[in-house]
């Protein structure tokens, strides 16, 4: 009988305890200080990413003009909220978080800011929702919605899209109308940035970003350009007085005459309000019509572009490698 017990707690040491202690023996490890003292150190598990550097970064609050200090994964959560639709394929929703991330560590490495990394300006930097606005503004089960921003930015810990081993300066924007733009015909540069190219991208047209149209009359016209040109005349007559002179490499709108003076596409889209530079012009009855296609600067990633390229079975990752050229997609320790 005493050997039926023995063999018992024998057969309950090995099957229960013992896989227990090897599971803990994994998952810490013990140092002696130079006192004696035994440290006993919890080991991350291999699913975890620890960053050797960007694991935090400074957020400056434009509204409170307050820093803030905060992870840089629950940052991107609340970046990718912000910037993407959440009911967007999730490979789309995670080439976001890829793209949100690089920008992030770009900025951090070519500040703008004097005392933060970076600011919740979509203007500026990258558009930011704390969490609780975002829940609110959403429908739905909601916190259905904030799992999946969460896993699609833990399932990219990490990674980061460089050029030449190095970060890129991941721009993106909301709706290329079907295909992307250069930098140097948005701000005057990018010769710096050869991973931004024009690309092409089908399926656009199926966003409500991708059509849009501003109507003014020939007098709330005229009052705009005179806010920037005191001396601004147009006869609504002549047919050449109001023409688009060139097109960019992409056919967008690049230099374009009002009357006695010459703007350039993108001057003409912020005096208008207009989503984008590719536009059409039309005259009739008084009134001037900008028939408009995309929707943002079109330069990088288009978002409803990688929406429809997931849509179509395309993973986050290539979705990258089709909006900027020539990268790789790599672990950001690996730097």
């Amino acid at each position: 009988m005493r050997k039926v017990f023995i063999y018992f707690f024998a057969f309950l040491f090995i099957c229960f305890f013992l896989p227990a202690l090897l599971t803990k023996s994994n998952m810490q490890t013990s140092s002696e200080t130079d006192d004696g003292i035994v440290e006993i150190k919890e080991e991350h598990s291999e699913s975890e990413y620890i960053y050797n550097q960007y694991g935090t970064i400074k957020l400056l609050h434009t509204d409170t003009n307050t820093v803030e200090e905060v992870a840089l994964d629950n940052y991107l959560c609340n970046v990718v909220s912000a910037e993407m639709p959440v009911d967007f394929e999730k490979e789309a929703l995670k080439a976001q978080a890829i793209v949100a991330r690089t920008y992030t560590i770009y900025k951090v490495n070519n500040k703008k800011h004097e005392n933060a990394d970076v600011c919740d300006d979509s203007t500026c930097c990258q558009a930011w929702i704390s969490k609780e606005d975002r829940l609110a503004r959403w429908d739905g089960d909601k916190e259905a919605k904030w799992s999946k921003i969460e896993e699609c930015v833990n399932e990219t810990k990490g990674k980061i899209i460089t050029y030449n081993n190095q970060p890129i300066n991941a721009f993106f924007h909301s709706n290329s109308g079907g295909k992307t733009e250069l930098p140097v015909d948005v701000w005057g540069g990018g010769s710096n940035m050869p991973y931004l190219q024009v690309v092409e991208t089908s399926g656009e047209d199926a966003y409500s970003q991708y059509n849009s149209e501003v109507e003014l009359t020939n007098e709330e016209l005229l009052e705009k350009l005179k806010a920037k040109y005191t001396d601004i005349q147009i006869d609504f007559n002549n047919d050449d007085d109001i023409k688009i002179l060139e097109y960019t490499s992409s056919g967008r709108v690049k230099t374009i005459k009002f009357g006695n003076h010459e703007i350039s596409g993108t001057e003409a889209r912020n005096i208008f309000g207009l989503r984008a530079t590719n536009f059409d012009i039309s005259k009739n009855e008084g009134k001037i019509k900008f028939t408009v296609k995309g929707y943002g600067h079109g330069v990088g990633m288009s978002q409803t572009g990688a929406d429809s390229m997931a849509k179509s079975g395309s993973t986050a990752e290539d979705i990258i490698q089709h909006f900027y050229v020539g990268v790789e997609i790599k672990e950001v320790n690996s730097l």
